[in-house]
């Protein structure tokens, strides 16, 4: 008989050595139930091999162990990101696993134009300019963005809008750009308030409002009325900018604030962005716990992958010590190519602000357990009312939309014990030739079959939490006999399936409930469980419009100019100037398109043969 659990992690030891490395742990399928890391693997695996003395998880978990897998490193340091590589990667059961990975916006001051523009940014840093941040939220970034615009009074308008302006914008008029796209302001004046703003971003307020104040002053003294008072209306801006950030630290110019709270078997992080001695917001998250872990375990497990992705301010303050303190920020610094400095403040404004995160954190999850047992309670009584074999963990939900057949788009939501899943929503290009407009049932089983032959590609032994326990339909008998003869062929039969149908006279509240081979059926009418399923009908029905609608507009605004190579938007703005539309320009004979400004004869060829093998 195979041996598993303690007595075959016994087995391995013999095989291992003292290196540092990375070990993992396998379940009957080969599915990862762990990743650890160690400094010397054979005196951590040996822990596994005891019998006994092992917390209630860690037991659990050696039960379920069939095989190992081991690799070693070099050094200490090489084993700890490697090891928190494999956990995003593999996403193993019992480690904790951080489950927003969302990039943080930052500012971008974009100095790639005479006047810059000021704007929000994601992604890599390829733009020529200045960056700030991290901010905690796009909120926070567009409020910070509006902030500016008062005080600064610099431009957020793209530079093809800038070069085709005649007059002022409406920012203008409300005294939030100073129009340098109309030359209402010089590029030195100009490039004075861009240097103000960055100053401002960098926490130099004082600086600013002095030399805001010396410029008043001298306006006045020489009757420049006008410019005085527009000089004091930046001052009142800037005064009131100052006046409603939450928390302005004076002797913290930059750091990051993590701060973590646990119970009941769940974790709360709040982290605080300050830069400039400014708070940048903050962001709540809530990592996926492999069991009763430590808040060390925690902590550490969180600051890996946390900053994985993102660079690390020089400062970051927490309210717990990570498991290796130092080994942990040693990996930081590493990452971030400059000395990190991690550690837990006991007095002054510094502690002041972690006690602040550790308060939000607390509340936060609070708040979070409580919505989470009023879910807990409507799936529960969502299995009762679909006799299901357990409440159900993910529900995906599917609607479709489409005018008259065209842009058609299927949408599929989930949602489970934490509610809606917005970052596995999915949506769905329908393809297939041979739907008729308007084919409901054709789009379904496209959107079904291409969903569960991507999860069969994926997990085929069903190991993962992708795999719904439950499939809500917009639609009724006919619809879940289509999805049904859908998971038959594919062979996934043991899914259930329930059709919402809107019922007598189409009113809500008169909901009707198809399920394969049973009579359809009603809920009482102020059944909550009616609501929730309301609810994730509305929710499928709003993100399949909103696909569709996205979709149309983009067919909208295409444009046959925009399908030839070399046509860029100045020369298509050309064209059609010239011609007056793209229909014009595609019936406009070689010596016409000639003529038009910046359209040399090789151009004009390339776009006549583009329209006339077209036609």
């Amino acid at each position: 008989m195979h041996k598993t659990g303690h007595a075959l992690i016994q087995d391995y030891l013999r095989q291992l050595d003292r290196s540092p490395g990375v070990y993992r742990m396998l379940d009957a399928q080969g599915g990862v139930l762990y990743v650890g890391k160690a400094r010397d693997l054979r005196a951590r695996v040996s822990n596994y091999a005891r019998p006994s003395g092992h917390s209630a998880r860690i037991a659990r978990m050696i039960r379920e162990t069939c095989s190992m897998m081991f690799l070693t490193t070099r050094t200490e340091t090489e084993a700890l990101l490697l090891e928190q590589n494999l956990i995003k990667q593999l996403k193993p059961r019992y480690n904790v696993l951080l489950r927003d990975d969302k990039s943080f916006p930052n500012i971008l001051v974009a100095k790639s134009h005479a006047y810059p523009q000021i704007k929000k940014h994601r992604g890599a840093k390829s733009e020529k300019g200045d960056y700030y941040g991290p901010f905690a939220s796009a909120g926070a970034v567009n409020r910070t963005l509006t902030q500016l615009q008062r005080v600064f009074l610099l431009r957020n308008c793209t530079d093809a809008t800038f070069e085709s302006r005649t007059r002022p914008c409406l920012l203008f008029q409300i005294k939030r750009c100073s129009a340098p796209c109309v030359g209402r302001v010089s590029a030195e004046d100009y490039n004075a308030l861009v240097a103000d703003a960055e100053r401002f971003l960098q926490g130099k307020t004082t600086v600013i409002q002095a030399n805001l104040a010396r410029d008043m002053a001298a306006a006045a003294e020489n009757m420049e009325y006008e410019r005085a008072a527009a000089l004091r209306d930046r001052i009142k801006a800037l005064t009131a900018v100052q006046s409603v950030q939450a928390i302005n630290p004076r002797r913290v110019a930059e750091a990051d604030i993590v701060a973590l709270h646990m119970d009941g078997g769940q974790a709360c992080v709040q982290v605080f962005f300050i830069r400039g001695n400014q708070s940048w917001g903050n962001r709540d998250f809530y990592p996926r716990l492999g069991g009763v872990e430590s808040p060390a375990e925690v902590m550490q497990a969180f600051l890996l992958q946390f900053y994985d992705d993102k660079p690390p301010p020089r400062l970051i303050l927490l309210s717990h010590l990570p498991d290796e303190p130092d080994l942990t920020q040693q990996v930081l610094s590493e990452r971030a190519g400059r000395r990190i400095l991690t550690g837990v403040p006991r007095q002054g404004e510094k502690f002041e602000l972690v006690e602040n995160a550790l308060r939000n954190a607390r509340e936060s999850l609070a708040r979070r357990m409580s919505e989470s047992a009023t879910q807990l309670r409507l799936l529960e009584g969502l299995g009762e009312a679909f006799d299901l074999p357990a409440p159900p963990r993910r529900i995906e939900v599917y609607d479709n939309s489409h005018i008259m057949g065209t842009n058609a788009v299927g949408g599929m939501i989930v949602a489970g014990p934490e509610g809606f899943l917005k970052s596995q929503y999915r949506k769905f290009n329908i393809k297939g030739t041979e739907i008729t407009p308007g084919d409901d049932f054709g789009m379904m089983k496209e959107m079904l079959g291409r969903r569960f032959v991507r999860l069969l590609k994926e997990d085929p032994d069903r190991q993962s939490e992708a795999w719904p326990d439950l499939l809500l339909i917009d639609g009724g008998a006919g619809q879940v006999s289509a999805v049904e003869g859908i998971l038959a062929e594919l062979g996934v039969e043991d899914i259930p399936v329930v059709g919402v149908a809107k019922g007598i006279d189409r009113d809500q509240g008169k909901e009707e409930f198809h399920r394969p081979g049973r009579p359809p059926f009603a809920l009482r009418m102020n059944d909550p469980v009616l609501y929730f399923i309301q609810r994730l009908r509305d929710e499928a029905h709003r993100w399949a419009i909103g696909t569709h609608r996205a979709k149309r507009a983009k067919a909208v605004m295409a444009n046959p100019l925009d399908e030839i190579a070399g046509i860029g938007a100045s020369r298509k703005r050309a064209l059609l100037a010239h011609f007056g539309s793209a229909k014009a320009v595609s019936r406009a004979g070689l010596t016409d398109l000639q003529a038009v400004e910046g359209i040399s004869a090789a151009m004009a060829q390339k776009v006549h043969d583009h329209f006339n093998a077209r036609g």
